[in-house]
């Protein structure tokens, strides 16, 4: 796959499909825009090259064509700030007008298309809608690493309309290089963090980390389908009880691989999920009647602390619990804490996307480990070993 790095963009008009789906409020003020600035570096390189910038994005999931709150428009000033130039904005991704814009956009000029996804072509992949926008520019640029595993028009389907003209920006790249030396060129011990709340969205990620890591602590809802699995009264905790042969064969493939498979030895428990519940902690494998696990106890807060200081390589997806309300974050704050502990004294550490990403965001530690993906689904997918349609799509050289 060509890089930005390789191409020169004088003269030329970048089609960048960005990753703008980025949390606005009821006033429609941006309240994270952590994937706006991942993408200024790559629009950056094109416009000190001389080209012009052609943004596309989604955001949200808009059911029904345009919706006010799901407009690109909301992004115009902070992209105008972020690059002290006035940015154009096409009301549609395609069509007539968004063709003149384009076409009149002068090198070093940014022009935003409106949302995507107000197409329902989009997400279909249909490849008229995406040959409508590849008539907007003369090279395609990817920097949409979290849509890279869906198929959908801007992200897979339009790079048959560049065939030489294709490149990956800094996100993409950056992307596949941190995942690529957690998967490949990992030093150990190797610790493995998997949080969040059900196991089956874990599944295969957990299968493929059994082969690599040394250590795979689990927490989060998910850690009480293994309690129950293991023996355990778990009250009315969160679990999938579907799911229980299939964590009694992860424990079983663990203790064969010789992985030290970590599950909370205690929890924080509460009467109701709310933050205003009553609280306490006690023995995961204990938990009273009608009492919910929200979080890692104290204990399991000092192991597992204990063994991500002690690690090279870590890699850490989802929460240790409900850390949207602040009784049941302190978990989370602590392997957020032990990671970056880790990561001073020299350790690689990956955080996964998602709610990892948001929570060591929230806690301020995001400058404070090696990576923060802005992946979630598709650094997951990545990792279980699937084929990302965006990433094959920059690698193909037969259209």
């Amino acid at each position: 796959m060509k890089t930005v790095d390789q191409y020169n963009f004088a003269g030329k008009k970048a089609l960048v499909r960005v990753d703008f789906n980025v949390p606005l409020d009821e006033k429609h003020n941006i309240t994270d825009d952590t994937r706006i600035r991942a993408a200024v570096p790559t629009i950056r390189k094109i416009m000190n090259d001389g080209g012009a910038v052609i943004l596309m994005s989604h955001l949200g999931r808009p059911k029904n064509g345009p919706e006010e709150k799901y407009s690109l428009r909301h992004l115009v000033d902070r992209l105008a700030d972020e690059f002290d130039t006035i940015v154009r904005f096409s009301p549609d991704a395609i069509g007539p007008e968004a063709q003149q814009m384009a076409a009149e956009l002068k090198p070093r000029e940014i022009l935003l298309l409106e949302n995507l996804r107000f197409h329902k072509e989009e997400e279909k992949g249909d490849p008229r809608f995406a040959e409508e926008l590849a008539k907007l520019g003369d090279v395609y640029v990817n920097d949409a690493f979290g849509t890279a595993h869906r198929e959908h028009a801007s992200t897979a389907v339009i790079a048959r309309y560049f065939p030489k003209d294709k490149v990956m920006g800094y996100v993409m790249q950056a992307e596949l290089d941190n995942a690529s030396r957690v998967l490949d060129n990992a030093e150990r011990p190797f610790t493995a963090i998997m949080g969040g709340a059900k196991i089956s969205d874990k599944i295969m990620i957990i299968e493929q980390l059994m082969n690599r890591v040394d250590n795979l602590l689990i927490g989060g809802g998910m850690s009480y389908t293994f309690i129950k699995a293991d023996g355990g009264d778990i009250g009315s905790s969160l679990v999938e009880a579907d799911k229980l042969d299939l964590a009694r064969r992860l424990i079983a493939m663990a203790r064969e691989k010789g992985v030290n498979l970590m599950i909370p030895v205690d929890s924080v428990i509460a009467d109701d999920f709310s933050n205003d519940a009553n609280v306490d902690t006690c023995l995961s494998h204990h938990i009273k009647p009608m009492w919910m696990g929200l979080d890692i106890g104290p204990e399991a807060r000092e192991q597992y602390a204990d063994v991500i200081r002690n690690s090279k390589t870590i890699l850490w997806n989802g929460p240790m619990g409900v850390f949207e309300m602040s009784n049941f974050s302190v978990g989370t704050e602590a392997v957020a804490e032990a990671v970056v502990e880790a990561s001073r004294r020299g350790a690689y550490s990956l955080i996964g996307g998602g709610d990892s990403a948001a929570a060591v965001n929230q806690f301020g530690y995001a400058d404070r480990v090696s990576y923060v993906s802005t992946g979630g689904g598709a650094l997951l997918e990545y990792m279980e070993g699937r084929t990302l349609p965006g990433v094959a799509a920059l690698e193909r050289d037969d259209y």
